[in-house]
This record gives C-alpha cells, structure tokens and sequence, in this order.
C-alpha cells in the first residue's frame, strides 16, 4: 500500500451487521416453517396492528417522560413536547443504524448543544434514562423466570438462563468498570466521570425518584410487551397470560446483543426458539416478531418530521433566545424615532435622537413558548420609546 493512500475504512464490520441479522432472519425462517409464517404474516389482523401501533405510540410518550424527568433531576429543563419529539426521532434512528444506539447519540447531542457547558448533563440524562429502561427489562426477566417452573412444570431453558445472565453480567461489570476508571483511570476520563454517583443518586433515588423511575420504567416495559402480544393476536395465536413474563421479555433481550439493526434476526430467532416452549408454533412467533418490528418502525416515523424541521433542531435543548423567534427581518434594535419639533436646540435633538436611537439590551434567554408569544406582540409594543 503506498504511504499516501488513505487507511482502509470499517466497512467489514457495518456489512457484518447488515448480513448477520439477515442470514439470522432466513435461518429463522427455514427452522419455522416458511410457509406458514408468510401465511401467517398475510392473513394479518389489521385491528390487532393498529392496537400495537398506539401501543407503541404510548411507549414512546412515556418514555420520553422518563427522559425529561431524570434531565431534570440534573438542572436540565426541558419541555415536554420537545422531549416527545425529540424520542420519536431517536427511536427513528435505533430502528435503522446498526448498534441500536445511534439515536440516543443523536438525542444527547442535540440536547446539549443548544446550552454551553451542559453537554455533559445532557449525555448523562440520556445515558442514565436507557440504562432504567434496561434494569426494568431484566427485573421482568428475572420475575418471568423465577415463575416459569409454576407456569411450565419444569426449569427454564438453559439458553434463557445463560442469556439473562450474561446481560446481567455485563451490565454489573460496566458499572464497575466505569467505577473503577472514575478513581483509577486517566484525569481526562476521571473529570469527565466525576460526579455520576452523585447525578445516580439524584435522578434514581432522592427524593422518591425510585418511585417515578421505577413505576415508569415498568410501565415502558409494559408497553414492549402489550405491542409484542398484540403482534401475536393479529397472527392469530394469542398469547398465554405467561408467555407475556416469559417468551415476550426474552425476545426483547435478545434485541440488546448488538449484532444487528433494530434487533432484527435475533428477536426471530429468539422467538423461533420460545415460542414452542409456552404451547405454541415457531412460525407464528417469527412472524409475530417480524410484524413487532415493523410496527416499531412505522410508530417512531413521526420522527422524520422532526429530522426534517429546522426548529426543533433549534430548540433541542428546551430553551431559545427570545432574539431567534423574532418574526423574520424584523431587528432587536428599535427603530430611529425623530424627535418631535419645539425641542430646543439641534444639539439638544441630536442627543435626543442618539438615546432614543440606542440599541436596546440583549433580550434574556427564555422558554420558546414565552419568546414565540412576544414576538407575537404588535410591534408597537415593542418598539415604542421610552418616554
């Protein structure tokens, strides 16, 4: 290779979480019957669909409640529209980049940038509020396997079991990596963590926060769960009471490994592999999965209006200056007002008009809502002298 030629890029590893979740995909489908999952898929129940799909519409609103709450538990205001709209674009983005987490980037980004000196606050709120969202996903795993002996007469499959476990595993050994690197690693890395227990203990337990956090996180799960159900409904096979704690909560950990794009190929074959174990067929569950997937990506689609709008991106990290919400080529500075006649001398008008004609301070920095409705003001209002 010449010395001149640029470095070879990272494409094997993007083209590896394309292929992956497709080969996983087709090997789901060959273990399942793939006729009778197409079957299955074409005789869908479009009421059942649309029931998922405000499901999905409440997972979303609540949990972009649970991202504004924990903001502002770390001194980030944020309103809650803008928050709504900013989670339908980050749940956009994890359903189509590899990774799954590219939208929550793209959220504390765009969260932080509006505000100096915050963007540590805001990639924490949005680290801090996924990773509720992960600890409440496998507390229901841990229930649903704790109760599949009483529901299936025997003990959970090893693959649950050793699945589970590794999350688990991982997610205690990241914290206490990131403990460790807190005291023992670089100053750089040791500034940049310093103070996270603190901002865990605000935004997860002081103050009843566990309750919000907890109950919330529950409920977001919850919704997970209701729109996987309902998927199944509308293939025909609804689900058993315990399949909602068991087979459900599985599939939707399998989608944390992060081999693919938006846990395709590894919930089919998550649920390829569950769904015999609660009474019922591989095929539905792979369609059922497939059609959850589907129904995720068309619920976060608002959120192309909101990639697309140059005044959300304004206003990401709830707050505006009252400056930029003006009405287009209007100015801050008031216009020359001439001086009214009889004042005196033309030195004495002179001076008159230079104070009249000053530039008025800088507005503050407000809400948009508030500046929007000054802005709305006559002008009149805004522009009259003092007198």
């Amino acid at each position: 290779m010449s010395p001149d030629a640029p470095p070879p890029r990272p494409s094997s590893l993007r083209a590896w979480r394309l292929v992956l979740p497709a080969g996983l995909l087709v090997l789901a489908l060959a273990f399942a019957d793939p006729g009778r999952a197409w079957a299955a898929l074409a005789g869908a129940d479009p009421g059942w669909l649309l029931a998922a799909l405000l499901a999905v519409q409440a997972q979303v609103v609540l949990s972009a409640q649970r991202w504004r709450f924990t903001a502002r538990r770390l001194g980030q205001a944020m309103p809650r529209r803008t928050a709504i709209a900013e989670y339908y674009l980050a749940t956009l983005l994890n359903q189509s980049v590899p990774g799954g987490v590219g939208g929550d980037a793209v959220r504390a980004w765009r969260s932080g940038r509006a505000r100096p000196g915050r963007m540590r606050a805001a990639v924490r709120a949005v680290v801090l509020e996924r990773l509720a969202g992960q600890v409440a996903l496998l507390t229901v795993v841990a229930i649903g396997l704790a109760a599949w002996p009483l529901a299936a007469g025997g003990a959970p499959p090893r693959v649950a079991l050793w699945t589970a476990m590794a999350v688990a595993a991982a997610l205690a050994a990241g914290a206490a990596t990131v403990a460790l690197l807190a005291r023992r690693g670089p100053r750089r890395l040791q500034a940049a963590l310093h103070g996270l227990r603190g901002d865990v203990v605000r935004t997860w337990f002081a103050g009843r926060a566990w309750l919000w956090q907890g109950a919330g996180s529950l409920a977001i799960v919850g919704g997970y769960i209701a729109a996987f159900a309902l998927c199944a409904c509308a293939v025909g096979t609804p689900l058993p009471p315990m399949a909602w704690l068991t087979a459900v909560p599985l599939a939707l950990l399998a989608m944390l490994v992060p081999v693919s794009v938006g846990g395709w190929g590894v919930r089919e074959a998550a649920a390829a592999a569950l769904w015999p174990l609660v009474g019922l067929p591989a095929a539905h569950g792979v369609a059922a999965s497939i059609l959850y997937g589907l129904v995720n990506l068309v619920g976060a689609l608002p959120g192309l209006a909101v990639a697309f709008s140059p005044a959300r991106a304004a206003d990401a990290a709830g707050g505006c200056d009252a400056a930029t919400a003006r009405r287009p080529g209007r100015s801050s500075t008031a216009p020359p007002v001439p001086p009214p006649p009889g004042t005196g001398s033309p030195g004495a008008r002179t001076t008159a008009t230079a104070v009249r004609t000053a530039p008025r301070p800088a507005p503050r920095t407000r809400p948009c809502a508030a500046a929007r409705a000054a802005a709305a003001r006559p002008a009149t209002a805004r522009s009259a002298p003092p007198r």
